[in-house]
């Protein structure tokens, strides 16, 4: 049964609707109008996995040659613990961590915007190319013209992640987008602007191809709050733009005939909304490099656990958050040498995902 909630968070009697075997809660506004339903198993959902999120970040902020308990990193962050502690957790590592959970969660975001369009569990940005393309965009910054900086190697990433999405969109579009179309040009493109890539990287001076290669990888080595000031307040507006954009979703996947019914301009709705997308995995790459699988695995992990009708992007961005911090977390720990580049482990784990992803959809042909 629905249970109804008014503007101010008081409880009224259970209210009849049809809520298809699902316990939701709807949220009412100020004059009793229905503003919204909230399903009690996602709320759940968002709850655990946020605090699976802080609980591996206090992790990481006391794991390394300086260890600290959870109970300590907490005492740190809220003001107390020694100066050394809050030299090691405010200054060395949080920073670290901060990133991997922006990261994860855009391009948790990222990749359910780019699923929900193209209706496709493989309908992520590191498949269809627009990873590729903000890397390419950001390679030129970088090696061509020779400059550097976040904003400018993030302003590059946008334009070459926008370019490419704009050319795998006009090339897919035929009377529309379909989803299975724009995945095929995405994969095509993508594979082109690798190897613009790899030339881009073989004709740079070696120590500007180096460090071109080892960004490459995916890594959260070196991040600094220089480098997390302005992603954070990037992340901030890019993700005001996906908040104002989140309830036509829904709205889309009901096909374009009913969207339009309901007033929703579907064509423009579905540009915005892949230009959003590209912005969060753009900002993703300017920080730390194409870090793959996130985006893919994340929004459907999150599905599973809603066990929601379509991807959700809250429940996308915290699962994202959780799994790149987590596998940041042993990028660090499982060389004894140095910290490897997170997008080894990513794509270590992440080839499986896609293994049995395949493997499962094979069998529904």
């Amino acid at each position: 049964m629905s249970r109804a909630v008014t503007g101010r968070a008081s409880t009224s009697a259970p209210s009849p609707g049809i809520d298809f075997g699902h316990a939701v809660v709807i949220v009412r506004g100020r004059h009793g109008t229905p503003s919204g339903r909230i399903g009690v198993r996602t709320a759940v959902v968002v709850v655990a996995l946020a605090a699976a999120a802080v609980l591996v970040a206090l992790i990481a902020l006391g794991t390394g040659a300086y260890t600290m308990s959870p109970a300590e990193v907490a005492e740190t962050l809220l003001g107390g613990g020694s100066r050394a502690q809050r030299l090691a957790v405010v200054e060395w590592r949080m920073p670290r961590v901060l990133a991997a959970l922006m990261i994860g969660a855009a391009l948790g975001v990222s990749g359910a915007i780019f699923q929900s369009i193209t209706r496709n569990p493989l309908g992520s940005p590191d498949v269809i190319g627009f990873n590729t393309g903000a890397y390419s965009g950001a390679l030129v910054v970088m090696l061509v013209l020779g400059t550097g900086g976040f904003f400018v190697t993030a302003a590059g990433a946008l334009v070459g992640g926008v370019a490419t999405a704009l050319a795998v969109y006009f090339l897919a579009f035929t009377r529309g987008v379909q989803g299975f179309r724009l995945i095929i040009v995405g994969i095509a493109l993508s594979a082109v602007l690798a190897s613009v890539n790899t030339w881009l990287i073989l004709k740079a001076e070696l120590e500007l191809a180096m460090a071109a290669a080892t960004w490459g990888a995916g890594s959260l080595n070196g991040l600094g709050w220089v480098q997390v000031v302005p992603l954070s307040i990037l992340f901030a507006v890019v993700s005001l733009a996906a908040v104002a954009l989140v309830r036509r979703i829904p709205i889309l996947d009901l096909g374009d005939d009913a969207a339009r019914a309901l007033g929703v301009r579907t064509e423009p709705t579905r540009l915005a909304l892949v230009v959003v997308g590209v912005a969060f995995t753009a900002l993703a790459t300017a920080a730390a490099g194409p870090i793959s699988f996130v985006a893919l695995s994340a929004p459907q992990l999150a599905r599973r656990l809603t066990r929601s009708a379509g991807v959700s992007l809250l429940p996308a961005a915290l699962m994202g958050a959780l799994l790149l911090a987590l596998a940041d977390l042993l990028a660090q720990r499982l060389a004894p040498t140095g910290a490897l580049p997170v997008g080894v482990v990513t794509v270590s784990i992440g080839g499986l995902y896609l293994v049995w992803l395949l493997a499962r959809e094979a069998r529904r042909q």
